[in-house]
């Protein structure tokens, strides 16, 4: 517990030091039907549910094993405070066969979950790329390759198993579970996930594994995987090989499906799962202007309305005040003043001349700081667009 103290505490440290950055992609971005997992996040405001039916069948071995197993695997995801802050939880119920093989083999079932896991993981840094449509001078630079994708974007994950399962996955206490998340996006149809895992920590049953998942897409709605995952116990060493489908229904909805051959010590089989993901999008874009070095610029027509927008309501309430304090129609003070003047041509001009210029002063200062607003409204709504369409190629870009 003393080590998942420590780590949450990293965590909390790499929170506080890092700005904040999109993680939302306007279609919908999961795991599944790998294993393996994206230091992405799904971005605030998305609550996002994976589920996978499977069915996993290997050979009996001497002693005790499980060599038959079927259940439903269900990840939700979130992000609360943080873009680059994924909050998710992970439950897995299943019915396993549990054999015993000496010189005769017997059996039962048992049902429970074999899983339940909260976890939480921060993406740590992205690196930038290249934005090679601007070359229009060279097709070869324009379509060469960029050495930056060689630089994987990097998460961490920190999780706890609660031993809230059935007793044949029980550890005896609650675990954490740490990790490494990198991806390599080398094109913008193809990537490489490599995640290293902790798993069980302090226990007898403590697992050291990595995941390597490389994923490409077809077109916009159909991609393929492929995947390696190794995990190394105390007692012997697992290694699963899989392929499978993921076909975008919407861009809230995907469906996949996938198989594995599975060598778990001396034992071997087969694994099998069709699944499918959906998102709830609850999303709101908080534009964060950035110059070419990719910092944010502090100075933005968006800033400076902001930091304008106590003044114009002010001065909006304002304008209403004057304008009911002028509907007391001055023009019948006026007609009062002169029958009281008694015929003087000079009391007349005087009553008629001052009322009128005040009168025309009040309303051109109202007209100009009128026009100015509406000017400064419409170049902030142009700039506010801009920055729209730029926002939606970086997500395409990302989501890419």
């Amino acid at each position: 517990m003393h080590l998942l103290k420590k780590a949450f505490f990293v965590l909390f440290l790499l929170v506080q030091s890092n700005l904040v950055f999109g993680q939302y992609t306007e279609v919908i971005n999961s795991n599944k039907p790998g294993f393996s997992e994206s230091p992405y996040s799904v971005g605030t405001g998305v609550y996002q549910f994976e589920s996978n039916i499977f069915f996993r069948d290997i050979s009996v071995e001497p002693t005790f094993s499980r060599p038959q197993s079927f259940g439903a695997d269900v990840l939700f995801r979130t992000s609360f405070f943080l873009e680059k802050l994924e909050l998710n939880a992970q439950f897995t119920l299943q019915r396993d066969r549990v054999a015993f093989k000496n010189i005769f083999v017997s059996d039962y079932f048992t049902t429970g979950f074999s899983r339940m896991t909260l976890g939480a993981k921060y993406l740590v840094f992205e690196p930038k790329y290249e934005d090679k449509s601007k070359e229009i001078k060279s097709w070869k630079r324009r379509n060469a390759f960029d050495k930056k994708r060689l630089i994987p974007s990097v998460g961490i994950y920190v999780g706890i198993n609660t031993d809230v399962v059935n007793e044949i996955h029980q550890t005896g206490q609650i675990t954490p579970k740490v990790g490494l998340l990198l991806q390599h996006n080398l094109t913008n149809d193809f990537n490489i996930i490599t995640n290293v895992f902790y798993d069980n920590i302090g226990t007898t049953l403590s697992e050291f594994s990595y995941i390597i998942t490389a994923t490409r897409n077809f077109n916009n709605a159909w991609s393929y995987f492929f995947e390696n995952q190794t995990v190394y116990q105390q007692t012997q060493t697992n290694t699963n090989l899989g392929l499978g489908l993921a076909y975008l229904y919407n861009k809230d909805l995907q469906l996949n499906a996938s198989g594995r051959m599975l060598f778990e010590g001396q034992a071997q089989g087969f694994y099998a799962g069709i699944g499918v993901s959906y998102r709830i999008d609850n999303h709101k874009d908080s534009f964060v202007n950035l110059n070419d070095n990719g910092s944010k610029l502090k100075d933005t027509p968006i800033s400076r309305y902001n930091r304008k927008q106590n003044n114009f309501f002010n001065r909006f309430l304002n304008l209403f005040k004057k304008k009911s304090k002028n509907r007391t129609r001055p023009t019948r003070s006026r007609t009062r003043k002169t029958k009281k003047s008694n015929g003087s041509f000079l009391g007349l001009f005087k009553n008629k001349k001052k009322p009128k210029t005040k009168k025309s002063k009040k309303i051109k200062k109202e007209e100009t700081e009128i026009e100015k607003l509406e000017r400064e409204i419409k170049e902030l709504e142009e700039e506010m667009k801009k920055d729209e369409k730029k926002s939606k190629k970086k997500k395409k870009k990302n989501n890419n």
